[in-house]
């Protein structure tokens, strides 16, 4: 038994962020389960005298709630020990470190008097006669910024200070610089700025600058501490200097120039800035730093007599590239997503210029941009004088640091690459805030892509403290907005929001975050926000107890749209809307619950009830018909238990009847797609799930996959079949809203189904389906791995055999299905039946199934599908030439008759005529052939 990790909410070893709500979760490693104590001590200069500790307290749960008071620019040292019965006791330590918390700053705001300048640079050297102990950088800067001492970049992360509503609140970084001050005695401080989201141009139609400010600025303090004991704070102050760098243009969208031929000069005095510095607050933004670098994986010289960097992913960040170029040479770096007839293709990016132009200095180094970043897969590459060479370039992927927490992993190539692509559209658009898209003039925190994504963002990766800060970004648009929530957060001065879906981020998204953590942190954070955008709808609406009246998204991107010009489908927007309305409300109850506000919780329940029942008497019969035949329709009322429990099984069918005209393919936008799937599987029809996600022509997950999709797309097909791209402008290749159907394979794929918040208590039950034989995948829970590896062997009973994971301080409820009353071996020992408890430890499971997964034909299967088989065709072929029909009248196979079944084709058609005899045997055929798709699956093992 050990400690493998120890987190400070949700961070490791997190210098400088705001600390107010702090939580210690721990990590045991253990092979079973034992009884435990468990112990914390804090402290901040000698263990043996703690600023905190507790006694030895039964371990409940993994995590212990400190109510400790923090003092600003202060390192604490954490210790967890845990001691079992034996008096045998394991220890894990780590630390954290505050900033400058309510500390008002010394410095000044410090700015360059011209405010046209593209990338502003500020310097100060410095002195020091004593040597160094400890050093600590407090900066922050406005629009982006890096930071060196002697040349040297300070820290690991880019785009600081990252994205806020910058005139409402701006973070500041904590940066341990002690190893920096401790090589020479004189030392050049020196910041580097860019527009950034403060001062360049943002938003829709060319955008519009200046929307935060229009002058750069740096405050910062560097507080050292000398081997003597005395102390120093070196403030930006009217001391410092200032002029222009080498990057002559700098901007999101626009990409960047860098001039290497310019050697800053014209050193000149700051400006004094009187700006507030009570906005200034300790960071919430996980740090954005290079977690990944690709190689070219292929030059391409294309028809249009161009040379383009393949990276074989489409990805968020930069090109990094060795220059061996003379002085002067102009080389110009244009990104793409996509090639089109074989050559470099950018016009999805719209008004995104997204290039990288670089004047050599005729030093031969690495060179990257500084204050911008790109969407991605292709870079043409002009202006160049020497040979390219694969070796020379790589892209540096660039994403919020969060680790990776959850795989899945099947026999099928293509599934494992759309799992592949939900993580890459998540790593694309979790730059310090969830965008909707990196590449063109965009990128925004576009509120509904981040709700309906948030519970696979959670399962794929370490997004607490990612969430924690947008929901703030969330909550202080609402504080401007009377409790509206804007399409997007920050709201870069858009006053347009209040919609569905979008507008319930502020309450889902923190609501799922507790969740999956376990941690109420984000409720306490947000909930006067989550309680004001509930009482702005109730304001806002033209209906008592519906939310009617104010403008909809409706089911965006949906393919079932009456008026193909219009995305919002065909499910009625006012009951998408109270739909919404009433999860917010029970949301808002619950939380309230939570926090220990028993009146809100009691208003906000009736509330929702209330909306309830509206909604029943407006769009639902008695007898459980909804009124809006859609697929989105079906899916809300039983994702949202709209309808009784006894009436779900005929919602659940006429979902199925739905589909059915719908030829088993989705018509679903943002809003149905990521609940078609669940409600299927929920509701006793996960093989007709299954199908629907294994489809691969349009619309379909794997239609993407297999046009090449490395990413998730923004439409269902913004590629044609045909390769060319969707002439529609709203094109983004890497968008990842309709990945959030990775929640359903985390769930009934692996299995793994949470029943407490924080997944304390844990249901497995996996459903099987032949197409998907083998599924091995993990989620790291908040108490560790939960690991699963499952296959139907191709055996003649075709046993089922699973590997199980359980981390200690879980309890797993399994639940296996097709296991009533049939023996089931767990370790070597048996149990009957399927249900049966679990605790810390490595199980192997195994059981033949009461009716095995492998399916067979019937005689009632379409003739279209018999016709695709060709080994049953062949089989059919011996008995009777009845198929001649269809491959003399090909036409015939797609129409109406290719969905009729033999039998029904002998009654009805008089120059078809199967003989009894032969019908019986051709039907005894059909019952003992496996289905195509599964005799596949077998083949695969």
């Amino acid at each position: 038994m050990n400690i493998s990790s120890i987190l400070i909410n949700h961070m490791t070893e997190p210098i400088g962020f705001q600390l107010d709500d702090l939580r210690i979760d721990f990590v045991v490693a253990a092979d079973q389960f034992i009884q435990l104590t468990k112990q914390l001590t804090i402290w901040t200069e000698h263990p043996d005298q703690p600023v905190y500790q507790t006694e030895k307290l039964p371990f409940d749960t993994n995590y212990f709630k400190v109510p400790l008071v923090l003092s600003p620019r202060t390192r604490y040292q954490v210790k967890v020990t845990l001691e079992d019965q034996n008096q045998n006791q394991v220890t894990g330590t780590t630390f954290f470190e505050t900033g400058k918390m309510n500390e008002v700053f010394e410095a000044d705001w410090i700015a360059h008097s011209d405010k046209t300048i593209q990338n502003t640079l500020f310097k100060k050297e410095i002195t020091l006669d004593t040597k160094v102990k400890q050093a600590r950088l407090y900066i922050t800067g406005l629009g982006v910024y890096e930071t060196y001492i002697d040349g040297e970049k300070v820290g690991d992360e880019y785009l600081t200070p990252g994205v806020t509503a910058y005139d409402q609140w701006l973070q500041v970084q904590t940066y341990d610089v002690t190893e920096a001050f401790n090589t020479a005695e004189k030392h050049e401080l020196l910041v580097s700025t860019g527009d950034g989201w403060y001062k360049g141009t943002l938003g829709f139609d060319g955008g519009m600058a200046d929307i935060y400010g229009d002058q750069h600025r740096i405050i910062a303090e560097y507080h050292l501490e000398y081997e003597d004991g005395s102390r120093e704070i070196i403030p930006t102050d009217q001391t410092w200097l200032t002029t222009s760098g080498k990057i002559t243009k700098s901007e999101i969208y626009y990409g960047e120039d860098l001039d290497d031929t310019i050697l800053p000069e014209n050193w000149q005095s700051v400006m004094i800035l009187e700006q507030d510095k009570r906005l200034l607050q300790d960071r919430l933004s996980l740090p954005v730093k290079i977690m990944e670098r690709l190689p070219v994986q292929e030059i391409l010289h294309t028809p249009a007599d161009e040379y383009v960097l393949d990276f074989g992913q489409n990805q968020t960040g930069w090109l990094e590239f060795y220059n061996r170029e003379p002085k002067g040479t102009r080389l110009v770096f244009q990104m793409g997503e996509i090639l089109q007839e074989e050559n470099f293709y950018r016009d999805n990016l719209r008004e995104a210029r997204a290039a990288f132009v670089y004047i050599s200095g005729g030093e031969e180094k690495w060179v990257r941009p500084h204050f911008t970043f790109y969407g991605y897969r292709y870079v043409k590459v002009e202006g160049n004088t020497q040979s390219l060479k694969p070796e020379d370039f790589q892209a540096a992927v660039l994403y919020s640091e969060m680790p990776t927490t959850g795989t899945i992993e099947t026999t099928n190539p293509k599934v494992n690459r759309f799992f592949q692509n939900v993580l890459w559209g998540q790593k694309s658009n979790f730059l310090d805030i969830p965008t909707d898209c990196p590449q063109r003039d965009e990128r925004l925190g576009w509120t509904g892509d981040a709700e309906v994504f948030s519970n696979t963002a959670a399962l794929n990766m370490n997004v607490f403290p990612f969430f924690k800060k947008y929901a703030k970004d969330i909550a202080v648009e609402q504080a401007l907005h009377d409790g509206m929530v804007p399409m997007y957060a920050p709201a870069m001065g858009n006053p347009d929001g209040g919609a569905a879906v979008w507008g319930d981020a502020a309450t889902i998204i923190p609501w799922n975050m507790y969740q999956i953590y376990g941690d109420p942190a984000i409720l306490r954070q947000n909930y006067p926000a989550m309680k004001s955008w509930v009482e702005w709808i109730r304001r806002n609406s033209s209906s008592d107890q519906l939310w009617t009246g104010t403008f909809q998204f409706g089911d965006w991107l949906a393919l079932d749209g009456e008026n193909p010009a219009l995305p919002t489908g065909k499910t009625e927007e006012d009951f998408i809307a109270s739909v919404y309305y009433y999860y917010s409300s029970i949301i808002v109850a619950n939380t309230a619950d939570i926090l220990d506000f028993p009146a809100d919780a009691a208003h906000y329940r009736q509330q929702a009830q209330q909306i309830k029942q509206a909604i029943l008497e407006e769009y639902i019969t008695a007898n459980g018909r909804l009124a809006i035949d859609t697929q989105t329709a079906y899916a809300l009322a039983l994702h949202f238990e709209l309808v009784p429990e006894s009436q779900r099984a005929r919602v659940a069918k006429d979902l199925v009847a739905r589909l059915k005209k719908d030829n088993d393919h989705l018509t679903t936008g943002f809003v149905g797609t990521p609940f078609i799937c669940q409600v299927l599987s929920r509701c006793g029809y996960h093989k007709l799930a299954t199908k629907i996600f294994l489809l691969e022509d349009f619309p379909s997950w794997l239609y993407a996959v297999n046009l090449g999709a490395t990413t998730i797309w923004e439409r269902w097909n913004s590629v044609e079949a045909d390769g060319s791209m969707n002439p529609e402008g709203m094109n983004s290749l890497n968008h990842y809203s309709f990945g959030a159907i990775m929640e359903w394979a985390y769930n009934y794929l692996l299995g793994i189904q949470s029943d407490a918040p924080g997944y304390q208590k844990t249901t497995f039950a996996p459903l099987f389906d032949y197409r998907l034989k083998q599924i091995k995948g993990h989620f790291d829970t908040p108490y560790g791995k939960l690991a699963v590896q499952s296959q139907i062997e191709a055996d003649s009973e075709h046993t089922i055999k699973i590997n199980l994971t359980v981390p200690f301080g879980i309890t797993v409820n399994v639940d296996l299905p097709r296991a009533e009353n049939v023996p089931v071996t767990v370790n070597n020992q048996q149990k009957l039946g399927g249900k049966f408890t679990l605790t810390c430890g490595t199980y192997a499971i195994s059981y033949i199934p009461s009716e095995n997964y492998v399916e067979h034909y019937t005689s009632e299967t379409p003739a279209a599908e018999i016709m695709a088989d060709n080994l049953l065709v062949k089989k059919i072929d011996e008995i009777d030439p009845v198929l001649d029909f269809f491959r003399n009248d090909p036409a015939a196979i797609q129409g109406g008759l290719g969905t009729m079944s033999l039998t029904k084709l002998n009654t009805l058609l008089p120059f078809i005529q199967i003989s009894p005899e032969n019908l019986a045997k051709i039907n005894e055929v059909l019952a003992e052939t496996p289905i195509l798709s599964e005799r596949e699956a077998v083949a695969v093992v």
